[in-house]
């Protein structure tokens, strides 16, 4: 009965990670802040969330910290909050199904910079996923939220999206190395902080207000920090260590569609023919890449 209750939990946690991780945009789109400050306070509140725990257990750590390893995770950070920037502001101009789908597409990349940067070879079944991937958005890119004329904006939001996903992409990149020998609350911390500092320079050089928001604004900074972040981002960290990588990596393909289907329910936002057929498209390719860069990952028995 208790092995039957340890295979269950991460697979609850799994599904409750997704979950959490898909009212990001919802929030997002609630949010009358700026993106970038939006951006900065989710950031913000999770670092402040996290590095408690962080500097209580690992205090040690962070000492034994190598430059290196310092600045490769301060260099993450700055990646990350290009993607948070870039992202949030998407969703001010294309629909959240073709925003969260397209940002969702960072395996593709991952995939192209292990390849470019890390020297992994490309194999024929990922050149396939790849290929689908880029197909799907850009079928998707003629598609948003029922408005058949394509439209500058449309297109801007695409590729904030796009260049959300090929930032995030870099930040899994940068941290991959670093986690074999970094605890992952000391990197998070780290990394965070470096963002939360990044987005806080951004929020000034645009002449944004820092504090003058309504209570409300400060309720959805707070949920964006503690629905997508601790209970989404951190929980499937922890999953991680009881379930196979591939199985949460295609799990984590449940994100789109959960947002797609509360933009349905809470913002009355009904995606069109297009942008369905070409988001089913761009998460077949990445189920393709996700299942094959696993598999070949996977150690020999």
């Amino acid at each position: 009965m208790r092995s039957s209750d340890l295979e269950v939990t991460p697979v609850v946690a799994l599904a409750f990670a997704v979950f959490a991780a898909s009212t990001s945009a919802i929030l997002v789109r609630w949010s009358a802040a700026p993106s970038s400050v939006a951006a900065f306070y989710r950031v913000l509140f999770t670092t402040a969330l996290i590095a408690p725990v962080a500097l209580l257990r690992y205090r040690e750590e962070f000492g034994r910290l190598s430059s290196r390893d310092l600045g490769f995770a301060i260099l993450a950070g700055v990646a990350l909050a290009i993607h948070f920037a870039a992202w949030f502001e998407s969703l001010n101009h294309t629909s959240v199904a073709a925003s969260v789908t397209i940002v969702q597409s960072q395996p593709i990349f991952v995939a192209l910079g292990a390849a470019l940067v890390l020297g992994e070879r490309i194999n024929r079944e990922t050149v396939l996923g790849i290929t689908v991937a880029i197909v799907g958005a850009a079928v998707m890119s003629f598609g948003d939220a029922g408005q058949a004329p394509i439209s500058d904006s449309t297109l801007y939001g695409n590729s904030l999206a796009l260049l959300g996903a090929v930032t995030v992409a870099g930040y899994v990149l940068a941290g991959r190395s670093i986690r074999q020998r970094v605890s992952l609350f000391p990197y998070v911390t780290v990394v965070y902080t470096a963002c939360a500092l990044t987005l806080c320079l951004l929020v000034g050089a645009q002449g944004h207000d820092f504090l003058a928001y309504p209570p409300r604004e400060w309720l959805l900074f707070l949920g964006m920090a503690v629905g997508p972040g601790v209970f989404g981002h951190t929980v499937i960290n922890w999953v991680l260590k009881h379930l196979e990588s591939v199985v949460v990596s295609v799990a984590w393909l449940g994100e789109p569609v959960g947002a797609t289907l509360l933009a349905l329910v809470l913002l009355a936002e009904v995606p069109d023919a297009v942008t369905v057929v070409g988001g089913l498209v761009v998460l077949a390719g990445i189920y393709v890449t996700t299942i094959e860069r696993e598999r070949r990952q996977r150690p020999e028995s």
